[in-house]
């Protein structure tokens, strides 16, 4: 296989759109970790464990919500491995371009806490930040730094995108 090649399905189409473009393998391994970490690390860990201040379903006993915390630690890591295996397998392809990679993985941060800030707690409700407080100003912010955080995530991506020249 010649230089040219390199890049190219058996029909000779450019794969530069498709999942194994390593550009796109590696904001996939830095989005799924960021997204692991938020969810077992920033969520879990210290809104769960350390601040008790909810637990991921809390329309039901003790007993179910910290079953649900494990399904969500369990899942949490999950992905985080899953997104260091894929992050292995660009690096073992070539060479990992670390800025792009924080881009994707503070994306991935920022991502999941808008969905857990938006879904979970507002659209569907099984659980609040906090409970027995006002909540505004909790959504406010978390919902805010998520927002800032996504968009951080994408302008670090945009600033350290492939220039690609017309061939």
């Amino acid at each position: 296989m010649c230089a040219a090649e390199v890049g190219r399905g058996r029909d000779g189409a450019s794969r530069a759109g498709s999942w194994s473009d390593p550009d796109r393998r590696l904001i996939l391994a830095g989005f799924l970790f960021g997204c692991g970490i938020a969810a077992s690390m920033i969520d879990l860990f210290i809104f769960h464990l350390v601040l008790r201040w909810h637990h991921f379903y809390d329309l039901s006993t003790s007993e179910v919500a910290l079953i649900s915390d494990g399904f969500l630690h369990a899942f949490g890591w999950f992905i985080t491995i899953w997104g260091l295996f894929l992050l292995a397998d660009v690096r073992r392809r070539g060479a990992v371009r670390w800025g792009r990679w924080s881009g994707a993985v503070i994306a991935g941060v920022g991502f999941f806490q808008l969905f857990d800030g938006v879904v979970d707690h507002k659209i569907l409700g099984i659980h609040q930040i906090r409970y027995g407080v006002d909540l505004r100003l909790y959504d406010t912010v978390w919902i805010s730094s998520a927002v800032l955080l996504l968009l951080l995530g994408l302008i670090m991506l945009w600033r350290t995108r492939p220039t690609h020249r017309a061939t």
